[in-house]
C-alpha cells in the first residue's frame, strides 16, 4: 500500500542517517574514554582501537534504540508540519492505523537489539576484561616502557629505565636502571648501569651490575648504603594470571537465569529492559509527537531524548533496587515496563479519539452559535 511504502521509505531513510550520527558520536567518545585509559595505564595502547570496538559493540543497543525513537519522532514531526498527517486522517486514518506500519518497520531492529543486549553484551563485556586484565597481570619488567617511570602491578615498586640507552628489540636487558621499592617496612632505592633477565628454575630474576642500593627503615630512620658488582632480585612472572571472579555482566544470560541471585537479576533486568524500552519507545515516540507552530520542529527532537534519558535513568534506578533487595525482577519488569506501555497505549487511544471528538465539538458549537435564540422573532 501507498500508506506503508511512503512511511517504512521515510524512516528506513531517517533511521540510517540517525544511527550513523550516533555511531560516530559514540565512537569518538569511547576513543576519547579508551586513550585515557590507556595513557594511565590501564589498556594496552596497541589494543586501543580493539578494545573501543568492542565497547562500541556492547552499547549498540542503545544507540539502537535511541535511533529508532529520533527516527520516528523525526518523520512523524516532518508529516504533521507538511499537513500530511491531515490528509490521511481526512482519507480515514486515524493515529492508531500508524501502528502497525511503525511496528513492521521496527522489527528486524528491535529483534537486533534483543540479540545485542541478551548475548553480544555479555561477550564484549568479557573481551573488554580479559584485554585488560592481561594487560594488568603483565610482569614488572613487561610493564617498563623506556625514558618513563613506570609502577609495578602490585604498586609496591617503580621502575626506570634510560631511553637512550635501552635495549633493541627482543633483548632482555636495559642499562641506567633504577628501581624503588616499599615493603615489610622499609624503603629501597636500588640504582645500576645496566641490567638484565635471566630465568632460575622457573622464575625470572632481574641481574644488576655496576650499582648501589640504599635502604631505610621507615619505622627508626636507619639508612644503610651497600655498593655492588652484580645483584639480583625476582620479578613478578604471573604475566597471564586472570581472576577468579566472575562479574555479572560477563556472563552469559543463561548462566544469570541458573544462579537468580541479586545481582544477577539486577543485571538480567538491564538486558531485558533494553528490549521491552526499544519497543516502548516505539509507542511513546507515535503518542507523544505531535507540532505547535509556536515552539517548532526542533520539539520533538527535545522531547525525545528527554523521554529517552528518563526513561534509561529509570532502568538504571530499577537494577540498583534489584541488587539491593527492594524489589523482584518480575514486579519491576511489570511496574516500569508494562506501567509504561499502558500510559503509552492510553495516551495514544486518547489521542486517537480525540481528534474526532474536538471536530464534532467544534461544529456542534459553530450550529449552536448560528441558530437563532428562542426569544427572537420569526
Amino acid at each position: 500500500m501507498l500508506f506503508d511504502s511512503s512511511l517504512r521509505k521515510e524512516l528506513g531513510r531517517s533511521f540510517g542517517a540517525t544511527l550513523v550520527v550516533l555511531v560516530t558520536i559514540v565512537m569518538t567518545m569511547m576513543l576519547i574514554r579508551t586513550l585515557g585509559q590507556a595513557s594511565a595505564g590501564r589498556v594496552n595502547p596497541s589494543e586501543v582501537m580493539l578494545v573501543m570496538g568492542f565497547t562500541v559493540l556492547g552499547h549498540l543497543p542503545t544507540i539502537l534504540t535511541l535511533s529508532l525513537f529520533v527516527a520516528i519522532t523525526a518523520t512523524l514531526t516532518r508529516m504533521y508540519a507538511a499537513s500530511e498527517m491531515v490528509v490521511w486522517f481526512a482519507c480515514g486514518r486515524g493515529l492508531l492505523s500508524f501502528l502497525p506500519p511503525l511496528l513492521r518497520f521496527a522489527w528486524p531492529v528491535l529483534l537486533g537489539i534483543g540479540v545485542l543486549a541478551l548475548v553480544v553484551w555479555p561477550w564484549t563485556n568479557q573481551q573488554v576484561r580479559e584485554l585488560r586484565d592481561r594487560y594488568q597481570a603483565r610482569g614488572d619488567i613487561d610493564r617498563v616502557a623506556p625514558g618513563q617511570f613506570m609502577e609495578s602491578s602490585g604498586g609496591r615498586r617503580v621502575f626506570f629505565i634510560d631511553r637512550n640507552a635501552a635495549s633493541g628489540a627482543g633483548e632482555q636487558g636495559g642499562s641506567n636502571i633504577f628501581i624503588a621499592t616499599q615493603e615489610k617496612g622499609k624503603e629501597t632505592v636500588t640504582s645500576a648501569q645496566r641490567g638484565r633477565l635471566e630465568t632460575v628454575q622457573g622464575e625470572r630474576f632481574l641481574m644488576l651490575n655496576q650499582g648501589q642500593r640504599l635502604e631505610t627503615t621507615l619505622a627508626t630512620g636507619e639508612t644503610r648504603l651497600s655498593e655492588f658488582r652484580e645483584y639480583g632480585t625476582r620479578v613478578d612472572a604471573k604475566t597471564l594470571e586472570r581472576t577468579g571472579q566472575s562479574v555479572p555482566r560477563t556472563q552469559s544470560t543463561l548462566a544469570l537465569l541458573r544462579e537468580p541471585t541479586a545481582r544477577n537479576q539486577s543485571e538480567l533486568s538491564w538486558r531485558i529492559g533494553l528490549v521491552l524500552a526499544a519497543f516502548n519507545c516505539v509507542v511513546i515516540a507515535l503518542a507523544g509527537t505531535r507540532v505547535n507552530p509556536r515552539v517548532g520542529r526542533s520539539a520533538g527532537l527535545v522531547f525525545s531524548l528527554f523521554a529517552f534519558a528518563a526513561y534509561y535513568n529509570l532502568l538504571n534506578v530499577g537494577q540498583t533496587w534489584i541488587a539491593s533487595g527492594k524489589v523482584s525482577l518480575p514486579a519491576l519488569l511489570a511496574l516500569l515496563h508494562g506501567g509504561i506501555l499502558a500510559a503509552a497505549l492510553g495516551w495514544l487511544w486518547l489521542r486517537h479519539e480525540g481528534l474526532p471528538l474536538r471536530g464534532r465539538w467544534r461544529a456542534r458549537r459553530e450550529d449552536a452559535g448560528a441558530a437563532p435564540s428562542h426569544g427572537a422573532a420569526p
